[in-house]
């Protein structure tokens, strides 16, 4: 193994994070399976969980913690708390702190939930020849939140947040067979196209990440996206919450081959 390959080791990319190092974890550890982050008070984790259920497109879950735990079976030995490049702290749905670790914020009654996302499918899209934009530019995928409403689950409500990738149209349906065969991953699209019919008005202004060009030739095609609990969150403004940061997930030790549909 060179060193270089040894270095995109899950473990090994967890622990520069440990350290200190930041930014998008798109394109990092590929093969190995990326989740979503977010934990809430006991007392809001059976509305998380029914959210979760009720909106498995966008919260496709893979693993719950036990109250107050830090750790996974996903990877074992990592540390919720520190192995993230960033997190976000949430107050009655409001943002209110930004850090590269949360130990110091972690609470004894905090349910970790651990979902899909979309990242660990854009190994199969460059297998497949499908351009994915934002790796090419080195810069976090633009997600977008939309008119569509999700389904609401005791106290918890919000909006369908999308991410896009641009498509040329000879590519797009291998591009929707091969995410559709990770449903644990959010699947095919939502939508391809107008991004108007999502409610969408400026392609140009993501409301997390970053914005790419598409080109005239290409088709902007939209995946449910894991940061709709943070949508939630804003909306419906639980006490106490932390999320990933967009665009910066726990790298698990799992495979993505294992979560593919035969």
């Amino acid at each position: 193994m060179s060193r270089t390959e040894a270095e995109q080791r899950p473990r090994a990319v967890r622990a520069r994070f440990r350290a200190g190092e930041g930014g998008p974890t798109a394109g990092l550890a590929p093969g190995h399976t990326q989740a979503n982050l977010i934990g809430v008070p006991a007392d809001w984790a059976y509305d998380m969980l029914l959210f979760c259920q009720r909106n498995p497109k966008p919260c496709p879950v893979l693993d719950v913690t036990d109250a107050g735990a830090w750790s996974t079976q996903l990877a074992p030995g990592a540390d919720l708390r520190t192995d993230l490049p960033g997190y976000r702290v949430w107050e009655h749905g409001e943002l209110v702190a930004e850090p590269d670790e949360v130990t110091g914020y972690w609470r004894t009654d905090l349910v970790t939930f651990l979902l899909g996302c979309s990242f660990t499918f854009e190994a199969a899209l460059l297998a497949a020849d499908v351009p994915v934009r934002h790796i090419e530019l080195g810069r976090n995928v633009p997600m977008y939140v939309t008119d569509r409403p999700c389904r609401p689950a005791g106290r918890l409500h919000g909006r369908l947040v999308v991410s896009m990738r641009p498509v040329p149209p000879e590519r797009l349906s291998t591009a929707i067979r091969e995410t559709a065969l990770f449903p644990s991953f959010h699947g095919g699209p939502v939508h391809c196209g107008d991004p108007a019919a999502l409610g969408i008005a400026d392609l140009d202004r993501p409301d997390f990440g970053d914005p790419v060009d598409v080109r005239p030739d290409e088709i902007p095609v939209f995946w449910a996206c894991g940061v709709t609990p943070q949508a939630a969150v804003m909306a419906s403004r639980p006490p106490f919450a932390i999320t990933h940061a967009p665009g910066q997930m726990l790298i698990t030790d799992a495979r993505d081959e294992n979560y593919r549909v035969l």
